[in-house]
């Protein structure tokens, strides 16, 4: 399964997950299925998004889009997000 990791700060979370919510569609229309958002216990600010998707180059023409950058600069993201493009190698069971 392939993943992408997107680290960003954001001015205020309720504005950011709003716009986030907003941009549902478009998600799913490049191979989004859905994922987890994560919160840096030590910077409230930071967030980290695990998305997985069906195809890591589909992926990375929405996310490297200029208009996924405007929106997210409209809705809030305060710094250069880090994107990574992820493919599992192995799956750890406990």
């Amino acid at each position: 399964m392939p993943y992408v990791l997107v680290r960003h700060k954001v001015a205020d979370y309720n504005t950011w997950k709003q716009g986030f919510d907003e941009n549902s569609a478009a998600r799913k229309g490049h191979g989004s299925r859905g994922g987890q958002i994560l919160r840096n216990a030590n910077d409230p600010s930071e967030h980290l998004v695990l998305f997985e998707v069906d195809d890591l180059e589909k992926a990375r023409q929405w996310l490297q889009s200029e208009d996924l950058r405007q929106a997210m600069q409209q809705h809030g993201v305060v710094d250069e997000p880090d994107m990574y493009f992820l493919e599992e190698i192995e799956h750890l069971a406990m």
